[in-house]
C-alpha cells in the first residue's frame, strides 16, 4: 500500500470535510483582529484551499497565498477564479525559502504552524519576520497541546458521507503526532477508489511559541484562544504579534 505525502489526496475534499468548523466566523473573528491595524497587503501562509485567503480578499485586503502543496494550491486556485478573486499563489515551505516582497500583515490558520518541525520553527518564523513590514502583524493559531493529548492521541477519526469516507488513525509520540488519512472516494461506476497519505503534526506549548517569536523579532501581542475563548479550555490557541 502507497503512502502519499499530506495533502495529495485530501486537498481537494479538505473544505468539503471541514464544512462544521465554522468558517464563516472563524474568518470574522480574524478580519475583526486586522481591522484594529492600518493594512493592504497580506500573506496566508499555509493557505491550503484558499478558504481564508479568498475572506481576506473579499474583506478588501491584497493576497498572497502560499502552500507546500501543490495539489492543494491546484484547488485554490480554481476556487478562487469561480469565486471572482484575485490573487498570486506561491508553491513553498515558510521553513525554507525567503518571500519575494514585504507585506503588511502574515496570517497562518487551521494548524499550519503545527505541521512545522521543532528544529524548524525558527526558521519559519525568522522568514515571516523577513517576509513582513517594520511593523507588520502575524497573525496565526496552533491546536493546543490539549487537544492533541486529550482528544486525538491514539484515537481514529472518521467521517462517512454519501461520495466519500475519510478515516484518520492517529499515533502520539512524544510532541510528534502521526495521522495516516485514508480516504474511500465514490467513483461515477459507484465503486470506490482507496486513496491514503500520511500527515505528521508537532504539539506546541505556548511558551515554545513565544520564545520563537522573540528569538525572530517579534513582539507578542495577545495570546486567547479559539475565536477569543479562554485559551486554557480551547482545542486551539491564536497568536498576535508585531514585528519590532
Amino acid at each position: 500500500m502507497e503512502r502519499n505525502g499530506a495533502y495529495v489526496n485530501l486537498a481537494k475534499w479538505f473544505e468539503y470535510l471541514n464544512d462544521d468548523c465554522g468558517y464563516e466566523n472563524w474568518s470574522q473573528y480574524l478580519i475583526t483582529k486586522l481591522k484594529k491595524y492600518a493594512l493592504s497587503d497580506g500573506l496566508d501562509i499555509g493557505c491550503g484551499g484558499g478558504w481564508f485567503t479568498r475572506a481576506f480578499f473579499k474583506a478588501g485586503y491584497r493576497m498572497t497565498g502560499l502552500d507546500a502543496s501543490a495539489e492543494m494550491l491546484d484547488f485554490a486556485q480554481e476556487t478562487a477564479v469561480k469565486e471572482g478573486v484575485r490573487g498570486e499563489y506561491l508553491l513553498g515551505d515558510v521553513s525554507k525559502m525567503k518571500l519575494p516582497k514585504r507585506f503588511d500583515f502574515a496570517t497562518a490558520i487551521n494548524d499550519c504552524i503545527n505541521y512545522i518541525p521543532k528544529n524548524k520553527l525558527n526558521a519559519a518564523f525568522k522568514n515571516v519576520a523577513g517576509a513582513l513590514k517594520k511593523g507588520g502583524i502575524f497573525l496565526f493559531d496552533i491546536s493546543s497541546e490539549r487537544k492533541f493529548r486529550e482528544k486525538i492521541a491514539n484515537t481514529v477519526c472518521a467521517d462517512d458521507r454519501e461520495e466519500i469516507t475519510y478515516l484518520s488513525f492517529n499515533k502520539t509520540e512524544n510532541d510528534c503526532v502521526a495521522m495516516d488519512v485514508t480516504l474511500f472516494v465514490k467513483r461515477k461506476d459507484g465503486a470506490f477508489d482507496r486513496l491514503d497519505e500520511t500527515h505528521t503534526q508537532y504539539i506546541y506549548r505556548e511558551e515554545e511559541i513565544i520564545q520563537a517569536l522573540e528569538n525572530n523579532g517579534f513582539s507578542v501581542l495577545e495570546i486567547e484562544g479559539h475565536l477569543g475563548t479562554d485559551k486554557t479550555q480551547s482545542d486551539r490557541i491564536c497568536f498576535l504579534a508585531q514585528r519590532k
